[in-house]
């Protein structure tokens, strides 16, 4: 016994000790050294030597790795073997979610009061942008979540509806002078077009043939956008986009505003609250037209799709009208998203609009749990709110990022809410399911 723990800790000790150097390696090399400009050599270039995080970063690595070894996976395990071992009891997922979702919504609804009545009025308007931003990212996640979690359709471009839905408010407000509740519904139908214009020539195409394609179609949009100077401002941007109304009644000073006609003191959090109760408006209603669509025919008809398309055609099922409604329903609610993002931000650019924020949101999907619609919230809430939190470390804070989706990736390979409730059940009593049984989105 004696000798069979030393050998589990020799093993153990060698195997810290490759990860601590494969760890020196890396971060020797991207954090060890970084180049600064001097005050008092005329601006040269020096390297700043920083060895000392690089030492904590591999002990973590090395002490980490040896206590996995000795006290989790006993060296004989591997990683996968594991955490195969700690999935969830059947239906646990469901009574989660059952729990979570109306919590969720009445901290969602009471959130501003309690923002204001613990940090008051100048100190909440912080979380309450944060909010906003969370919120705009969960109500883009269930728009993603029709076409990658419910048809199977992998989509890498997803942020050129967004950009869409933000230049059709910009541009209609602009030219036009259209306000805010008339360009609402024109930046969808419109995003909701271009969605339609991606899903005709990409029909045949699936898996990474299909992503690469909407990657291409994503960079296209913010190329256009970025070179149409006369139309769209070029690298400029369109800024003074006007704000939307309550009912006509402008957040601003005077007799005629918001505070005056209410009775109220005069304060700039009312419209950064009216901006949140938007939003999380617009986010429920995605939820809502979403959960509904799923238990008619066509949403059933995308989970056909995603599970096997050749079942799905010899069933009489037309493929091309499902991946059609698909594209263009999540483009439509990125579209809407992209009118918000606008109107609240009053400046847009296509620097807003990169590869990197089709990432973030495929990124909260897939971690969400493809198909979960309790899960995209909760991923929202990790990497979008607790990056934000964390952004004075903003060396750091996309290698805490990275090391997560690789945690996450290796706990949870099919999401954190790894239970899906099938849309329709024989029994008459849908129960929960394990996500091994679901297909991932390859279409």
């Amino acid at each position: 016994m004696m000798a069979q723990n030393d050998s589990l800790f020799t093993a153990s000790l060698k195997d810290a000790a490759a990860g601590g150097l494969i760890a020196l390696a890396l971060f020797g090399i991207t954090l060890g050294m970084r180049a600064d400009v001097a005050a008092g050599l005329g601006g040269q270039m020096v390297i700043d030597y920083r060895w000392g995080a690089v030492a904590i970063i591999v002990a973590i690595v090395f002490f980490g790795r040896l206590a996995l070894n000795l006290f989790v996976w006993k060296s004989d395990k591997p990683v996968t073997q594991y955490f195969s071992t700690l999935k969830p009891k059947p239906g646990a997922g469901s009574k989660v979610g059952a729990f979570a979702k109306p919590a969720l919504l009445v901290l969602a609804v009471a959130l501003p009061f309690l923002l204001m009545s613990y940090y008051g009025a100048s100190g909440s308007r912080r979380f309450l942008d944060l909010a906003i931003l969370v919120t705009t990212y969960v109500m883009l996640g269930w728009g993603l979540n029709i076409v990658v979690g419910l048809a199977g359709l992998l989509d890498l471009g997803y942020v050129a509806f967004y950009a869409v839905g933000a230049y059709s408010y910009a541009l209609l407000a602009h030219y036009f002078g259209f306000s805010f509740w008339i360009c609402l519904p024109l930046a969808g139908i419109l995003a909701a077009f271009w969605g339609i214009t991606l899903g005709f020539p990409v029909l045949r195409l699936r898996g990474d043939y299909l992503a690469i394609v909407t990657l291409a179609f994503g960079e296209i949009i913010r190329v256009v956008l970025l070179n149409w100077y006369n139309f769209t401002g070029g690298p400029d941007g369109i800024s003074g986009i006007p704000r939307p109304s309550f009912f006509g009644l402008e957040f601003e000073r005077g007799e005629n505003g918001f505070a005056a006609f209410f009775g109220l003191d005069y304060s700039s959090i009312h419209r950064i609250i009216f901006l949140y109760y938007l939003i999380l408006i617009m986010a429920l209603a995605t939820n809502f037209v979403t959960m509904r669509l799923r238990r008619l025919p066509v949403g059933r008809a995308w989970e056909a799709l995603r599970e096997d398309e050749i079942a799905c055609r010899s069933l009489g099922i037309n493929t091309t009208n499902t991946k059609l409604t698909a594209f263009a329903l999540g483009a439509m609610f990125g579209g809407f998203a992209g009118s918000f993002f606008a109107t609240r931000q009053g400046f847009i650019s296509p620097e807003s609009f990169t590869f990197i924020e089709s990432a973030v949101i495929l990124a909260i999907v897939v971690l969400g749990g493809l198909g979960s619609q309790i899960g995209v919230v909760i991923a929202a809430l990790v990497m979008i709110g607790g990056f934000e939190l964390i952004r004075e470390f903003e060396e750091y804070r996309m290698l805490v990022f990275g090391l997560l989706m690789v945690v996450i990736m290796v706990w949870k390979p099919r999401g954190l809410i790894s239970t899906r409730t099938p849309s329709i059940a024989l029994s008459g009593k849908a129960r929960g399911i394990s996500a091994d049984l679901v297909q991932e989105g390859h279409g």
